[in-house]
């Protein structure tokens, strides 16, 4: 079994960046793909990022393309999201996910999934 625990969420002004972890422990020998989900108040969750077992593909949603860069680092079972030009929009919470499929957007895709940590950008 995988655990994922999110870190570095926070509040943020519009603009601004913020980068969260995402440790990963257990049985970490699979290799899994890994990435990002979000959810902000009142909607459905949303694909952020993903990327696969050797970090050499990712995969952006449009609405944070240019913005945001998802990085992995599996020495040390770490996986991060930069986020950079934060808007308002960004609020929400923000879920480290792992599965066996780096391109995919779909929720149903990834099958571990964090705690989740909020974001909240202030405009």
């Amino acid at each position: 079994q995988v655990q994922l625990v999110e870190s570095g969420g926070g509040l943020v002004q519009a603009g601004g960046s913020l980068r969260l972890s995402c440790a990963v422990s257990g049985r970490t020998s699979r290799s899994y793909a890994m990435g990002w989900f979000r959810q902000a108040p009142g909607k459905e969750r949303e694909f952020v990022t993903s990327i696969n077992w050797s970090g050499g593909n990712t995969y952006y949603a449009d609405s944070v393309k240019g913005r945001f860069t998802i990085s992995r680092d599996n020495t040390k079972n770490t996986v991060h999201l930069q986020m950079n030009s934060l808007k308002s929009e960004d609020t929400a919470v923000y879920y480290c996910v792992a599965g066996d499929r780096w391109y995919a957007d779909m929720p149903e895709a990834y099958d571990i999934w964090g705690q989740g940590t909020q974001v909240t950008v202030s405009s």
